[in-house]
């Protein structure tokens, strides 16, 4: 049987199918490349073109490959977007959604991972925020999520569908191998952005806010490698194939990093220093995420590798030193 992995040649979804790959799982991708890039996927990998609304294609999709289970990443991510496009962020984050679920159901997929976010929780009053923690998210991309997690509780009641929902917090760092990595032009990341300006892509990165309610009064957010995340995934896959019931888990470390201390492990990993200059808050930005991971860690077989921001910043940047160049020449 074979996994469909929707939005994977993104940077997260093509982490995905390289760690599905390397364990011998049969693979096939959707993408309609508004975001990802043909040349980060493994030449080996059946991929299908289009958009997971076209209900007709998707349906195409899952006869032809006898899809057992679909681990779903394909959505918009970024805040301040969302918050000036909030109804396109719900037409592709939510309505998409939607029909990809309606199709599964129809032609029997019985396992379903979601892509989710910790920016369900909005400004979360725990810390850690625990996944029964008020859901109350502060922008339509968190709202998008969150809806989609509420249509698969309902469908799961309705249908013989289980899914697992994973809640990242924030995604960083690159294979470690090489293969691929974060390559979306304009990306909003921080760690990212530190290492595009770190190497002179840029002329200077933006600290929005250092007046949070904070020790250096900028946001705390909890750091996860990407490649963790795919075992994550992974651990999950082999859950739901065990039988385990529906469930919520938040992918994170358990403990945060301020934007002022990424800065600073980007500096100390390039070994030189970069402009940075100080902006007002953006729209949508709470003032810290840090996951309590307790649940994943008693309910899934997950043992994350790397776990040092040092580490997660250090492959981040040997992939930007990789990408120039062939970004252009091979996202087709």
């Amino acid at each position: 049987m074979t996994i469909l992995v929707t939005g994977g040649a993104g940077y997260i979804g093509s982490h995905m199918v390289h760690e599905l790959v390397d364990s011998g799982e049969q693979v096939v991708v959707l993408d309609n490349l508004s975001t990802g890039f043909r040349f980060l996927l493994p030449t080996s990998v059946p991929f299908v073109a289009g958009s997971t609304g076209d209900r007709e294609l998707v349906a195409k999709t899952l006869r032809e490959h006898k899809i057992e289970a679909i681990i779903h990443f394909a959505a918009s991510i970024v805040v301040p977007d969302s918050v000036r496009d909030p109804l396109g962020y719900y037409r592709n984050n939510t309505m998409n959604t939607c029909n990809l679920l309606q199709t599964a159901v129809e032609h029997g997929v019985g396992k379903f991972i979601f892509s989710s976010t910790a920016a369900v929780y909005g400004n979360a009053s725990d810390a850690p925020v625990r996944e029964d923690s008020p859901t109350v998210p502060i922008s339509p991309y968190g709202t998008s999520k969150l809806m989609s997690e509420i249509m698969l509780h309902d469908t799961s009641k309705a249908h013989d569908l289980r899914f697992v929902v994973l809640r990242y917090f924030n995604v960083a760092g690159a294979d470690p191998k090489g293969r691929t990595g974060q390559s979306t032009p304009a990306a909003t990341h921080v760690i990212k952005v530190a290492c595009e300006t770190a190497l002179g892509k840029r002329a200077k990165m933006t600290v929005f806010g250092t007046d949070y309610p904070t020790p250096d009064g900028t946001c705390i957010r909890d750091y996860i490698h990407v490649s963790d995340l795919a075992k994550a995934h992974s651990a999950a896959l082999g859950y739901l194939r065990r039988g385990g019931s529906s469930a919520t888990f938040n992918c994170g470390y358990g403990r945060g990093s301020s934007v002022l201390e990424v800065i600073e492990a980007v500096r100390r990993a390039c070994g030189h220093d970069f402009p940075v200059e100080i902006g007002g808050r953006r729209p949508g930005d709470p003032a810290s995420l840090v996951a309590n991971v307790e649940r994943i860690r008693k309910t899934l077989d997950w043992h994350p590798q790397f776990q040092d921001l040092s580490t997660i910043v250090s492959h981040a940047l040997a992939w930007e030193k990789r990408l120039p160049g062939k970004r252009e020449s091979a996202a087709s």
